[in-house]
Formats: structure tokens, C-alpha cells, sequence
């Protein structure tokens, strides 16, 4: 029955003129819960779905289950799963480094001790934003978010800003030489309110 099922799915497919296939699978009940909302997401065809599909790629390019990606602006870290129980231990099978010049495989102990430190450097990251934005000072609020008026927020924010960048981009004295050309010797600069002494 499966291979007639998916026969006929792929028959189905080849009709179809919207560019979209049927994909099943059998899910263990145990699991689906919190798989099937998972997927849900990740297949939409919208922004949120593009996004979940791309911050997947590292997971999908990597032989093992990852349990911890750290990346910078250049570097990369992988922690390997699945984790591994020795006594009242646990360690990753091993990780990966991509810097410049540098790919390295990391053995069990390498990956736990890089693991721990890269939790380490975080949580002391996290600490210190909370500490110099006074975050302590701050009402505690629910971690979940009205997405529509949140996300019309953030985007308001971002255009005000880009507008700025934009009018900012428009003049620039340090680019455009003189800047105020129109300008008497001893007026204020219209452009920089700088004087006519800025540079």
C-alpha cells in the first residue's frame, strides 16, 4: 500500500503545474507532537519558512546531528552529536572548525572542552548586555510575542532608520569636499552645523 500510495503520488506530481510535490512519511506517535508543528513551518512558502529553511542548511550539510553551531563573522564552530553517556559524563562525538586557513576535527574531549567554553563566553556576554542596559530594571514580561503589532514595530523601527542612512548618504562632508560653498566666511554651516572650520 506505501509504494502504490507513493506511485501515485509521484504520477500526481508530474500532472501538477504549480511547481509543488506530495511528500509523506510515517511519523512515530511519540514524536509527532513536536515534529509535525516543526514541519508545518519549515515547508510554508513566506518569509518565515525561508528563513527556518536557511538557518537549516548547516544542519543538513553535516554527517552527524549537530547540538551546538557557534558562528562568527568569519569562523565557525560545530558541536557532533548525538551526545554520548560515560558514567555521570556526557560528551559530543566530536566538532568542527572552519576559520581561515583552518578546518580542523575535533575528538570527543576537544569538542566538549570548546563546547563549555563557547557556553561560557556567551552566558558572560549575555550577563554583561543585561548588566550595561540595566535589563534588572525592566518589568519581567512573557517570552511569547503578539507577532502583528511586534513585527509592524520592528519593521517601523528599521525604516525609520534606513531613511536616516539615506539622508545621512546624501550629504556627507567629509566626501563632498566643500560643503558649504554658498556660505560667508564667518556663517555657520548649514549642511554640518560645524562652522567653517570643520573638516
Amino acid at each position: 500500500m506505501p509504494v502504490f500510495r507513493k506511485v501515485v503520488d509521484r504520477l500526481s506530481d508530474l500532472l501538477r503545474r504549480d511547481r509543488r510535490i506530495t511528500y509523506r512519511t510515517f511519523i512515530d506517535a511519540r514524536i509527532a507532537p513536536h515534529v509535525t508543528p516543526l514541519l508545518d513551518r519549515i515547508v510554508v512558502d513566506d518569509k518565515d519558512g525561508e528563513t527556518l529553511r536557511c538557518a537549516l542548511i548547516p544542519w543538513q550539510r553535516a554527517e552527524r546531528p549537530p547540538i551546538a553551531l557557534y558562528r562568527g563573522d568569519l569562523s565557525t564552530c560545530r558541536i557532533d552529536g548525538p551526545w554520548q553517556a560515560a558514567g555521570d559524563h556526557w560528551f559530543p562525538l566530536g566538532g568542527l572548525i572552519l576559520s581561515s586557513g583552518v578546518t580542523a576535527h575535533l575528538n570527543p574531549f576537544e569538542a566538549h572542552a570548546l563546547h563549555k567554553h563557547m557556553e561560557k563566553a556567551i552566558e558572560d556576554a549575555i550577563v554583561a548586555w543585561v548588566r550595561d542596559h540595566d535589563l534588572h530594571a525592566l518589568r519581567p514580561v512573557p517570552e511569547e510575542i503578539d507577532r502583528k503589532p511586534a513585527d509592524h514595530a520592528a519593521k517601523a523601527m528599521i525604516a525609520a532608520w534606513a531613511s536616516g542612512q539615506r539622508e545621512a548618504d546624501a550629504v556627507r562632508p567629509d566626501e563632498a569636499g566643500d560643503c558649504c560653498p554658498d556660505e560667508t566666511a564667518s556663517a555657520m554651516c548649514e549642511t554640518c552645523r560645524k562652522g567653517p572650520d570643520h573638516d
